[in-house]
């Protein structure tokens, strides 16, 4: 996953004359990215993807990818040369966490459903006939910092939701519900965490409740 440390095992030790290359595949060719010859360490600068974010283990020859990114997908070479020359391959593939939110609406007429991003529309759906649920799903990067805002609008009443997505990705791994109550309309936003390896389903419950007139019940819960 995005964001990771990657380590690419030799399953050797190496010895004093020794030389251990790594090489990745750009454009249907092989570029150096790190070597220990004669127990030296050199790390390519020829790269910009790999620089500063590359380690090898002097006692192995394994090397580390720090911070890894989506860009450092793809096929690795591994040569050992010793007496004989060893090659080995690996193929990388690096994902980035997301999350999908679903902003739903049940039981209502003449509505509309749209996602901002800030002020920015992102996208719009809208039904005339009374419709038993209307959905519109969104997909955002897990480490996402903007502010995303799902819109409701029907001749009743206009309201939004704000959702954070540092706030509401990184509280619990698994499912999250926001369900916001307007009148006789429900509103319905779930945010589906999509984890690459991992998830957790500890639940997290917080609720709030207004109970003046013209106010709305907030229920948030995280399964």
């Amino acid at each position: 996953m995005e964001g990771d440390s990657v380590t690419l095992n030799t399953d050797v030790n190496v010895q004093r004359d020794d030389q251990i290359l790594w090489m990745f595949k750009v454009n249907n060719s092989f570029t150096r990215i790190a070597e220990i010859h004669r127990q030296k360490i050199y790390i390519g600068d020829s790269t910009v993807a790999f620089r500063k974010r590359v380690q090898m283990d002097s006692q192995t020859g394994s090397m580390t990818i720090r911070n890894i990114r989506t860009e450092h997908s793809g096929l690795y070479k591994l040569q050992i040369i010793k007496d004989e020359v060893t090659s080995k391959s690996f193929s990388v593939a690096v994902y980035v966490s997301r999350c999908v939110l679903l902003c739903s609406v049940s039981n209502v007429s003449r509505v509309t459903l749209s996602w901002y991003k800030g002020n920015s529309l992102l996208s719009s759906i809208s039904v005339s006939d009374l419709s038993i649920s209307l959905s519109l799903p969104l997909e955002v990067e897990y480490q996402d910092k903007n502010t995303y805002s799902c819109l409701l609008n029907n001749p009743i009443s206009n309201q939004t939701q704000h959702l954070d997505i540092t706030q509401l990705c990184h509280t619990c791994a698994g499912r999250s519900e926001v369900i916001l109550v307007i009148k006789d309309l429900v509103v319905v936003l779930v945010l589906v965490v999509v984890g690459v390896i991992y998830f957790n389903r500890r639940k997290c419950k917080i609720s709030k409740q207004a109970s003046s007139e013209g106010k709305y019940n907030l229920f948030h819960q995280i399964i």
